[in-house]
């Protein structure tokens, strides 16, 4: 007498169908994210606590007693529209400038730097700002173009 057969029972002459699911494969994959996730938080986690400025997206006006220096291409140092013969010229005309300007109240000099120009140039006017004692330096900018 042969036992009858139930629903999941395969023929005698038939292969027995496996309905297991093989983890190993998402082991594997949980392995290597787990490995990936613990080599890229310490980059992250900086251990140096630093306060970073906030961006401030402000319009600032050019006032009628702001100087603007322009450098162009070339290199060429312009005061507003009139060209300069150099960095000791400028820095002439920034001493000048911040001999007149009220006690406390030291000029502010607006560069406006040609995005094609060297950096040298502009790092002169920079340091002749410096040396003619003036701290309120801003640089212009064009805003980019919402995309």
């Amino acid at each position: 007498m042969t036992l009858p057969r139930g629903p999941f029972d395969a023929p005698p002459d038939e292969e027995a169908v496996i309905s297991t699911i093989n983890t190993t494969p998402l082991v594997d994959v949980m392995l290597v994210l787990l490995i990936i996730f613990l080599i890229t938080i310490p980059v992250v986690a900086t251990s140096v606590p630093v306060e970073l400025p906030q961006e401030r997206l402000q319009p600032r006006e050019t006032r009628p007693d702001s100087i603007v220096i322009s450098v162009d291409a070339a290199g060429r140092i312009f005061w507003h529209d009139l060209p300069l013969a150099g960095p000791e010229a400028l820095k002439a005309r920034l001493l000048e400038a911040a001999r007149r300007a009220p006690p406390g109240q030291a000029p502010e000099v607006q560069v406006r730097g040609d995005r094609r120009s060297a950096f040298d140039p502009v790092a002169q006017v920079v340091l002749a700002c410096q040396r003619a004692g003036i701290a309120r330096i801003s640089f212009i900018t064009e805003p980019q173009a919402l995309r």
